[in-house]
């Protein structure tokens, strides 16, 4: 063998040696990155809600809960700390280690906080790391089922004709339900008063009392009262029908344009949670969302179960802020 085919050799074998000294050290870091994905959950995982028991977010989450624990071979425990701007449970997840086993709730409440608050301890948008949506809901504008309004038109026009003179009920100031009656003002272009309640049963009484002429609140709060006919529904808020309410036309179809709210919920952990978990979490929810049995049940309360991608969380968290932000300013709404 000559000389220079001896340095060919050498070399040949020194960039096989070299690459196999990289595998080696690489390959411990892709098998971890393997392992904790397959290993993910290991143990329960807490989701934590802003929200007392027993309301929508609550119900929703715990069948979320049980059925990811029931497909990823873990307990997901739900935890709820209300509190305002949500200010407890986003404390409590953005503290946690950033491994998948401490999850959140984010709603569009979430982004309401950021600009009702003056100071608010956390960044949504900086301090969670979202996963994916669970669900749209809309709100529902209600009248007595006596009244003398049979569409949301009608509204309109007797608001118009006497500006200022009609009450609208929502609950507390700062709300979705109170923001979503001071957005349907402006687009509407009319002017009455936005009423007030510490919650929604109140607001039922109040309006079949005659208190006030019409209602903005949750389908859920008001599904009773509209299955006996108590109130009729006149308009909901989304960009298409509710599912829970097929034959009511959303606001813009009853002639309000440019006026569309959709309330969601989602999944978010701290920020610097593994993407492989995120990963896990998202695929996860996407099979959970779709099976018919959730969806009936997500319905049945007025909620669209859908999933999203992380990115499409984030776009809607950043959307609804500037809305909200534009809103409260309008309103001359004080910040908390």
């Amino acid at each position: 063998m000559t000389a220079k085919n001896n340095n060919v050799v050498a070399a040949t074998r020194r960039t096989i040696v070299k690459g196999l000294a990289l595998a080696s050290v690489a390959a411990p870091f892709v098998w971890s990155d393997r392992a904790r994905a397959q290993a993910y959950p290991a143990r329960p995982v807490r989701l934590i809600l802003p929200f007392a028991a027993g309301g929508v977010a609550d119900v929703t989450s715990r069948l979320t809960a049980e059925k990811l624990g029931e497909k990823l071979g873990q307990r997901f425990v739900v935890e709820n700390q209300p509190g305002a701007g949500g200010i407890n449970a986003a404390r409590s997840v953005i503290s946690a280690a950033p491994d998948g086993y401490t999850l959140g709730l984010v709603t569009n409440g979430t982004a309401i906080s950021v600009p009702l608050f003056k100071s608010l301890p956390f960044d949504p948008t900086k301090d969670f790391d979202l996963v994916s949506t669970l669900g749209y809901f809309d709100l529902v504008f209600a009248v007595n089922g006596e009244s003398r309004f049979k569409t949301l038109a009608d509204v309109v026009e007797a608001a118009r004709a006497a500006p200022g003179k009609l009450n609208v009920g929502t609950i507390n100031i700062g709300g979705t339900q109170n923001l979503g009656a001071e957005l349907f003002k402006s687009a509407a272009g009319v002017d009455f008063q936005v009423v007030p309640y510490r919650g929604s049963p109140e607001i039922i009484v109040g309006l079949l009392r005659n208190d006030i002429d019409l209602m903005v609140d949750f389908y859920a709060a008001m599904r009773a009262a509209l299955q006996d006919g108590k109130l009729r529904a006149l308009a909901v808020s989304g960009s298409h029908r509710s599912p829970a309410l097929p034959n009511v036309p959303t606001v813009q179809e009853a002639g309000v344009k440019d006026y569309e709210v959709t309330s969601w919920n989602g999944i978010a952990g701290p920020q610097g949670l593994p993407r492989d978990v995120v990963e896990v979490l998202n695929r996860s929810l996407r099979d959970i969302l779709a099976i018919p049995e959730v969806v009936k049940q997500y319905a049945d309360v007025g909620i669209e179960a859908k999933a999203s991608t992380p990115e499409e969380l984030g776009t809607r968290l950043r959307q609804d802020i500037e809305k909200w932000t534009k809103v409260i300013e309008r309103a001359n709404i004080p910040k908390q």
